[in-house]
């Protein structure tokens, strides 16, 4: 079988592989993903975007690469689309235009259930199967015959859960991926460092930078230790300080706590918020307001990211109780996704 894939995150590339052990030797991939998996048309560095300017300089190229991926599927017996839904929403209209009765398969789908509903007549107009990583997700969707909540692909990921709430004398400090996050947060990062003497300060770094880039973009990075490997270093650190992100959801399943802070670049976050009409933006916290449940952990965003508010944060977070909370939001998302999808691409 020939698979036609578009993964353009790094986060999707890391399901993907995780969904590839599952998947039958003879599917061949093709279509846009990480180098490691295949032989993709472009190296995922080429196709990064931050923020809404840079996509449109980036937007001659998109509908060039749309095009390119709609010939190739001409060969493909199925079609899969991971996240990205600015591309691959429209990605899929031109596909279902151009062969009609070609399977396409959504897995890790838009966030219709936060912003832009409109978006769910289109995903049921264009896929033939909705593979969704949120318990609630289906309720906004007309054909349930459509969308299965398959679980959640972080239960594959993740290895290994605290048993126990232990002083490592470790805090991790995860700033994001992209440049505008960690230029932003670095500042308040270090100093906020000085506030928590007497520790080991941990920076969560993306494999994917090479020391010419973190030299660029970090600044300073002498007061810490560097790791390449989030989710043992979230398992060793006694708490963390993340952007957010799918690093706040790994944090709260593996149940180190941990504080949330956010600074986009100002038009960005004005425009979002004019679309996104949420109580929470960790997914976390959303879940736990799903279940009728106070907040799993504290939020700071914008102007609100001072080393004092995160600071306070760390000293009075009720760190068994969120201990506790984990436990429960790993219940309610049940299992991982990768072979629930497996199956469906493969039947």
């Amino acid at each position: 079988m020939k698979l036609l894939v578009c993964a353009m995150e790094a986060s999707s590339n890391i399901h993907l592989k995780e969904l590839k052990k599952y998947l039958s030797p003879d599917i061949e991939l093709v279509g846009v993903f990480d180098k490691e998996l295949g032989n993709p048309l472009y190296d995922l560095t080429a196709l990064a975007i931050m923020g809404i300017v840079d996509a449109l300089k980036k937007l001659r190229f998109f509908f060039k690469l749309r095009d390119e991926l709609v010939d190739l599927a001409k060969d493909c017996d199925k079609v899969l689309l991971m996240d990205s839904s600015g591309f691959n929403l429209p990605l899929a209209k031109k596909l279902r235009e151009t062969y009609p009765n070609k399977e396409i398969i959504y897995y890790i789908l838009p966030q219709a259930w936060a912003w832009k509903k409109g978006r769910v007549k289109k995903l049921e107009a264009y896929c033939s199967k909705l593979c969704s990583i949120i318990p609630f997700e289906s309720e906004i969707y007309n054909d349930k015959n459509k969308i299965t909540y398959v679980g959640h692909p972080l239960l594959d990921e993740i290895q290994d859960f605290k048993q126990e709430l232990v002083n490592t004398n470790k805090i991790a400090f995860m700033p994001g991926s992209r440049k505008t996050e960690i230029t932003n947060l670095m500042p308040i990062f270090r100093e906020l460092t000085k506030k928590i003497p007497n520790k080991e300060y941990i920076l969560i770094i993306p494999a994917k930078f090479d020391d010419n880039y973190i030299k660029k973009i970090y600044g300073d990075i002498s007061n810490f230790t560097i790791s390449k490997n989030t989710h043992k270093t979230l398992q060793e650190a006694e708490y963390a300080f993340i952007c957010s992100g799918t690093a706040t959801l790994e944090a709260a399943l593996i149940g180190t706590p941990f504080t949330l802070s956010y600074i986009a670049k100002k038009i960005d976050f004005f425009i979002g918020s004019l679309f996104v009409k949420l109580n929470h933006v960790g997914l976390a916290n959303i879940f736990f307001e799903k279940m009728g449940k106070q907040p799993l952990h504290s939020e700071f965003l914008q102007e609100n990211v001072t080393v004092e508010n995160l600071f306070n944060d760390y000293q009075n977070m009720d760190k068994k109780l969120f201990f506790n909370n984990s436990k429960t939001l790993r219940e309610y998302l049940r299992n991982g996704s990768s072979q629930n999808v497996a199956q469906i691409i493969q039947n």
